[in-house]
């Protein structure tokens, strides 16, 4: 295993911040890992990474106990932060060389894992810039190079996305893929479940401390009662006169309204779509548009812990 946590316990005085948490990382995974605000995420990065200390547990990355002094690990683990961290005095080279240079101090080896880093994340028109006059996306890349130079083993990204726009965070998305295609383990958290589902070939949710769900994206879904999600137009009937003749239907999870709007979760490995039409049919009631999903990886987390999250934001 690339990283192994046992029963982890983290207090803060009353407040239980990882109650016995437990994680297997094995090499070559892009792990996924989520969880809402507070239930525990950075907490348990930065006790990976020995930044904090902890009241119980094991750690192990690259199959050796982790410590604060444990060097010879560390120089092998990659971290780049949702906050970004560079050196505001240093243009985009020298900050890309100086976070190298923590790792390798041959200076004709450091010099050629520069400029792999810079060409990985686009920045070869940038290399004369200060971070001040790099926009928020080149800012992310930037980040992204000064954590990965040195070609660690393993990279811990911790939202590296937040508030930048779609170009940008499709081309680091991109390369969090070719990182990983190239040898290395990726942990990856974020708040965008589309991200999650797009890259982690596993995925654990976190609540209250400790993981409560772990599985690739289908087995996750495969968990949830939630099977099709439905959405029908009433065009010539209030949808809300019907909700309890649709409920009253086989196979029906959910059913709520918006406006003209009435939808539909029906239970797992039932397709209820054909049953619906016809049942409204026979009470003369005209539909407009009709569509029909699967359960997305966010209807997984807000069956699992009671809280949804849309575009980074928790409900």
């Amino acid at each position: 295993m690339i990283v192994k946590v046992s029963n982890l316990v983290k207090r803060y005085g009353d407040l239980i911040a990882l109650d016995h948490f437990k994680l297997d990382v094995a090499e070559g995974e892009i792990f996924g890992l989520l969880g809402p605000n507070g239930s525990g995420k950075t907490t348990a990065i930065n006790c990976i990474l020995s930044l904090l200390t902890f009241d119980k547990g094991e750690i192990e990355v690259f199959d050796k106990k982790m410590t604060p002094s444990s060097y010879d690990l560390k120089k092998d683990i990659g971290v780049i932060m949702q906050n970004v961290a560079v050196i505001e005095e240093l243009t985009v080279y020298e900050n890309i060389d100086f976070f190298c240079g923590l790792y390798v101090p041959d200076k004709e080896i450091r010099k050629k894992l520069v400029k792999e880093a810079i060409d990985f994340v686009g920045l070869g028109d940038f290399t004369k810039f200060y971070p001040k006059k790099l926009s928020g996306g080149l800012l992310r890349r930037l980040n992204i190079a000064c954590g990965i130079a040195h070609k660690p083993r393993l990279i811990i990204m911790d939202e590296p996305t937040v508030a930048v726009d779609p170009q940008s965070r499709n081309n680091i998305l991109e390369g969090i893929v070719r990182l990983n295609r190239e040898g290395a383990t990726v942990i990856y958290t974020s708040h965008y479940m589309e991200e999650v589902e797009q890259i982690c070939t596993r995925i654990g949710i976190m609540d209250k401390g400790r993981i409560v769900a772990m599985g690739t994206n289908e087995e996750l879904k495969g968990m949830i009662r939630v099977g099709e999600k439905i959405s029908i137009e009433f065009l010539t009937a209030d949808p809300k006169d019907y909700v309890e003749f649709v409920e009253s239907m086989p196979y029906i999870a959910a059913v709520e309204v918006q406006d003209r709007t009435m939808l539909i979760k029906t239970e797992r490995g039932h397709n209820g779509l054909s049953t619906i039409l016809t049942e409204l049919q026979t009470k003369n009631i005209k539909v407009g548009r009709v569509y029909c999903e699967l359960p997305t990886l966010n209807d997984v987390f807000l069956e699992i812990t009671g809280k949804e999250l849309r575009d980074g934001k928790e409900k």
